[in-house]
């Protein structure tokens, strides 16, 4: 599990992440930016942060789970959305997710994703530890 933590001096993060986060061994997994897409590649959740939220944070356990790993397993999140407005929406989602100690995280505005229908994306770095470590193509 990465271990996260808030610094004395430091203004505390308001949300579902900590300050920064140790790497713990392990192997490292980079997780390309998902958006709410089914495993059909239907939009979920149209309109709806929360929903669209919850299902990225869905694609990525199961993304992790092929490998062996798990949302603990998450060291650092970047979170990219539309209308920063819809933040208590989100970190109410991501309280769903993970637990404490809470991973890095960075939450950028931008004015569109690729499709307009999609309101969030989220690309996450995790961290293996070797013994749980398991190949996605041998299932």
């Amino acid at each position: 599990m990465a271990q996260g933590f808030n610094v004395p001096g430091v203004v505390e993060p308001f949300g579902i992440f900590s300050s920064a986060a140790w790497q713990p061994e392990g192997r490292v997994l980079h997780i390309s930016g998902h958006v709410s897409q089914d495993a059909e590649g239907h939009t979920v959740g149209q309109g709806d942060m929360a929903a669209q939220t919850r299902q990225i944070l869905e694609n990525i356990r199961d993304v992790l789970a092929s490998v062996g790993g798990s949302m603990d397993d998450i060291a650092k999140v970047t979170v990219f959305v539309t209308n920063v407005a819809d933040i208590a929406a989100i970190h109410a989602v991501r309280a769903e997710f993970f637990s404490k100690p809470y991973p890095a995280s960075t939450l950028v505005q931008v004015a569109q994703l690729i499709d307009p229908d999609w309101l969030i994306e989220i690309e996450a770095v995790a961290v293996i530890p070797i013994e749980r470590i398991k190949d996605p193509a041998n299932k």
